[in-house]
């Protein structure tokens, strides 16, 4: 028993200067931009960020941001670590057009992992007598979610494509859920990973219409804006009954550049080593994928994360898409 003990010691003793040198630089603690709350956002990057804390052993978590857009700015900055955003607001941070900082080039903002794709879904009442994108009225209240959030950059501007005359409304998921079933909104136009958690809970409340794109909308949209094609399967919510057309944008987490490399690496290894435990947080992770790596073209890649997906992933990256490469 005492050999035993020796060399526990021994081997202890020389395990902790290697992984004090391995985490050289990490930071103390870490946050993740989500959404609002009632948001897939929200949901996932919490869970996601408390998977890590737990993994790593460094305090950690999700916190309530505008979306998006915010998550490009705070993350560039340094003001949270990591964060989620959609790769339409993405291209245009790095253009200079994001409205949390017109102006500012956010490149210090790069990617980490594939997340999910969003599917852009119209919601309404029962009630309402709304069955299609053709019979929402003119001047329907519409609420696309919080202001800079993707839903509420891209969405306002299909329904205009579409022909659609509204009023805008924005605001947290729940809040436009409850505004929803108290009559002050018509309709619901969501941007969020499938199920979205505030509609889930909507239709268990009341009756609820899951509204589908004709192809002729898609069509539209998809020659409009830089989406993709996506089918919202009739099994997503409990009462729907039928596929819903739609179209898509790629979600990807994100991370500041400045980060060390050792570091990202780690938290990507937690994420995209065990796919079963990232849907336990969200089954939205079911398209949290290492082979998912290539649906990003528009973010450098941090250089943690570029070395575990070509490890791990077989990726390929070309070296001007890795920072400081």
């Amino acid at each position: 028993m005492k050999t035993i003990s020796i060399a526990a010691l021994v081997a202890a003793s020389i395990a902790a200067p290697v992984m004090a040198q391995d985490r050289d630089g990490w930071p103390e603690s870490f946050t993740v931009g989500t959404a609002s709350q009632g948001g897939t956002y929200f949901a996932y990057g919490s869970g996601w960020a408390n998977l890590v804390a737990d993994e790593l052993g460094i305090p950690g978590g999700g916190e309530v941001t505008g979306g998006p857009m915010q998550n490009m700015a705070l993350v560039h900055t340094g003001e949270v670590q990591f964060g989620m955003t959609t790769m339409g607001p993405a291209a245009e941070s790095l253009q200079g057009t994001n409205p949390i900082a017109p102006g500012l080039q956010m490149t210090n903002t790069c990617a980490m992992f594939p997340m999910y794709q969003t599917p852009f879904a119209v919601t309404t009442l029962t009630s309402s007598g709304i069955a299609s994108i053709s019979d929402i009225p003119a001047g329907a209240k519409i609420g696309f979610g919080p202001a800079g959030s993707t839903s509420d950059t891209y969405f306002p501007r299909m329904m205009e494509e579409l022909g659609v005359e509204f009023e805008r409304r924005n605001g947290g998921w729940n809040d436009l859920g409850t505004q929803l079933q108290d009559g002050l909104l018509d309709v619901i136009a969501f941007a969020a990973g499938v199920p979205t958690p505030a509609v889930s809970q909507l239709e268990v409340q009341t009756e609820v219409n899951f509204i589908t794109f004709t192809e002729e909308e898609q069509a539209t949209i998809l020659e409009a804006f830089p989406v993709a094609p996506f089918t919202i399967a009739a099994d997503t919510y409990e009462t729907m009954t039928e596929d819903a057309q739609s179209v898509s944008m790629w979600n990807f987490a994100i991370a500041n550049c400045d980060l060390p490399a050792s570091f990202v690496y780690e938290v990507v290894d937690v994420i995209m080593s065990d796919n079963e435990r990232m849907q336990g947080i969200h089954r939205a992770a079911r398209s949290t994928l290492p082979e998912n790596w290539d649906k990003n073209g528009t973010l450098q890649w941090h250089p943690g994360a570029a070395q575990w997906f070509t490890e791990n992933a077989g990726a390929e990256i070309a070296a001007d898409m890795v920072f400081g490469g």
